[in-house]
């Protein structure tokens, strides 16, 4: 039995379970709706547009966060891996904000910037720069150091030895930081969306709570979990086993 096959029978399995559990059960179709009509929800918010629109607000308040955090992870974790002053102050410092939860800065966001997008892309940025900049600076520091003696013995220094060496040797790591960046940088855009204001998933949830439509609430978690899937599945773990192979860790 394949991957595939194998992922197939045990979500129709699961949903399974669901539909004859929430039909036999006693609580109320709006606390515990069926598969089916959490499905006919789905596909009307689909056609009608409204979750299409949701879902393209969210996405790119989510790509412009996170590219954000991409790039802020790289050059800092750079830094921290460089220069031993910046280590000990900047580091130490990233050390202890990553366990801050991003959720946490919503208020200042919303005192610095006020109750608009703005402040969903800080607290989105936050989410995934600490993780960035932790998973750059050990994938720098995990660079073999034969491969820099080499290098710096047959010249290479400067950007030529970032680009030529660093950068390619610390490829996986950066990846695995990715992953991780994009897994907080969600879970940052929905808390945001949730208290915020504006189109979004999040506010689909808020909706659907406020007006007591679980079937709207598991539609859009539906939609989450099925978006985080791809990217981690297509992207991602694409990109990882392509450096993995050209690397000779994966056959």
């Amino acid at each position: 039995m394949t991957t595939a096959l194998r992922r197939i029978v045990f979500l129709g399995i699961l949903v399974a379970i669901w539909e004859v559990t929430s039909r036999l059960s006693d609580l109320p179709d709006f606390m515990f709706p069926s598969f089916t009509q959490v499905m006919i929800t789905l596909f009307s918010g689909l056609i009608s547009g409204q979750i299409l629109v949701a879902i393209g607000a969210s996405l790119s308040r989510l790509l412009i966060g996170f590219t954000i955090a991409s790039i802020l992870g790289l050059v800092l974790g750079y830094l921290i891996w460089r220069y031993k002053l910046v280590e000990d102050t900047l580091g130490f410092l990233v050390t202890a904000l990553q366990s801050i939860p991003s959720i946490v800065w919503f208020p200042l966001a919303i005192i610095w910037f006020g109750l608009n997008d703005f402040a969903i892309l800080f607290i989105v940025t936050l989410g995934a720069t600490w993780t960035m900049i932790v998973n750059a600076t050990s994938g720098f520091k995990n660079v073999p150091v034969l491969y820099q003696r080499v290098a710096k013995s047959l010249g290479s220094g400067g950007f030529h030895f970032l680009r030529t060496v660093i950068l390619p040797a610390s490829v996986p790591q950066l990846i695995s930081g990715l992953r991780i960046a994009w897994a907080f940088s969600w879970r940052a855009l929905m808390a945001g969306e949730l208290l915020g204001a504006g189109v979004g998933l999040g506010q689909l949830l808020e909706a659907g709570r406020a007006l007591g439509q679980m079937d709207l609430v598991i539609s859009v978690m539906i939609i989450i979990g099925v978006i985080g899937t791809i990217m981690d599945n297509v992207l991602f773990l694409r990109l990882e086993r392509n450096v993995e192979r050209k690397w000779g860790i994966r056959a």
